[in-house]
């Protein structure tokens, strides 16, 4: 098992400005702990993640692939944009009821590729700056090279071109906001091998890795299964675990 784990989130709304992401370091450890690997040895990853670097997320991405065992990327919690990417190399996807995956469509510095070349789209070529124009072209080429990436994964696990063009250009083109949330319902219809039997284990595993803390939590609750109310020493009105 080979685990890849992002704590330390910093607040974003509709962009990537994460503390932790996927970075050079975590693919190199990522290759070097595939390359350890058994060849006949099956890969089970787990992934929680809002994404990172298109370079170090195609990188494990392609290494997973080439893995000849089988391997099993699971998904406690969220595995987002570069998650993303990784979970597609997978020949199984497993997740808890309520995990998300995301889309893939690149990001350039604060903004979306593919909102860059909506704006352009809209203006006259002639009143747009050489820098916006340049953003643009870097757009087409981000874009156009996370969808081939994409179809490639597909490809290599055995769907047909059509339909990986299809599915790549659906969660490559900007279609949603890069955080929408893709539901395992979702996935399924999208034709990903998705499954919600992801073990208890696994989802319990996160708990490991805590969120750092300069505050009060926001969110606190008894670990104890809750059964309604019954009759307690205090009254038939005590609620009692």
């Amino acid at each position: 098992m080979i685990t890849l784990i992002h704590r330390q989130e910093s607040l974003s709304f509709f962009g990537l400005p994460f503390a932790r992401y996927i970075d050079i370091d975590d693919s190199e450890e990522v290759l070097r702990a595939i390359d350890l690997t058994d060849p006949q040895m099956p890969i089970d990853m787990v992934l929680h993640t809002p994404g990172g670097l298109v370079l170090a997320a195609e990188q494990i991405a392609y290494a997973l692939q080439k893995h000849p065992a089988k391997v099993t990327v699971m998904v406690p919690h969220y595995a987002m944009s570069g998650g993303t990417l990784i979970a597609l190399a997978a020949d199984e996807i497993l997740v808890a009821p309520s995990a998300v995956l995301g889309p893939v469509d690149p990001q350039l510095g604060e903004y979306a590729a593919a909102s860059i070349l909506a704006a352009v789209g809209r203006k006259d070529v002639n009143e747009i700056d050489d820098k916006t124009l340049i953003l643009a072209d870097v757009s087409r080429k981000a874009i156009s090279q996370v969808h081939d990436a994409v179809v490639a994964l597909l490809v290599g696990n055995g769907r047909d071109s059509d339909s990986a063009d299809k599915l790549a250009r659906t969660l490559s083109e900007g279609r949603w906001t890069h955080d929408y949330p893709i539901t395992a319902e979702v996935a399924k219809e999208l034709g990903l091998p998705v499954a919600t039997t992801l073990s208890k284990e696994v989802r319990e595993l996160i708990r490991l890795y805590p969120q750092s803390r300069g505050r009060r939590p926001a969110v606190e609750y008894i670990p104890v299964p809750y059964r309604g109310p019954s009759r307690g020493p205090g009254g038939p009105n005590q609620l009692i675990p």
